[in-house]
């Protein structure tokens, strides 16, 4: 049992540790702050879980202390993180930070004037 526990502990802080490497190169070689902050949130929030769950199922199995704290942090680290990466690009983006000469398609750009000539009626209408 203790074999398959190490294994997989091994596995999982192995994949958490890819997909951290993959953050960082993506931080470094993606052109715009949108790409970067998809690659900051998305992969990074799976390494990380990885290296949690790893750790976690080592003080479960190996060590024989079931941690809830660990639990929570995972969950929570989960829910908030790519929240948080959507909302930092969709900030940059309300702020005009324009996007890579590689992006296809806008598909923000309509929503947003949506609203801006709505809230500017309401403005006026007051």
């Amino acid at each position: 049992m203790t074999t398959i526990a190490n294994i997989l502990i091994i596995i999982l802080i192995s994949a958490g540790v890819l997909f951290s490497v993959v953050t960082a190169l993506g931080l470094v070689r993606l052109p715009d702050v949108y790409t970067r902050t998809h690659a900051a949130s998305k992969s990074s929030t799976l390494g990380v879980l990885a290296i949690l769950s790893g750790t976690f199922i080592h003080f479960w199995l190996i060590e024989g202390i079931f941690n809830t704290q660990m639990i929570i942090a995972i969950a929570f680290l989960f829910i908030t993180a790519p929240v948080g990466g959507h909302l930092i690009g969709r900030a940059a983006y309300i702020s005009g930070t324009k996007v890579a000469e590689q992006t296809v398609r806008d598909d923000l750009g309509p929503a947003v004037e949506r609203k801006k000539k709505r809230f500017a009626l309401k403005k006026e209408s007051n």
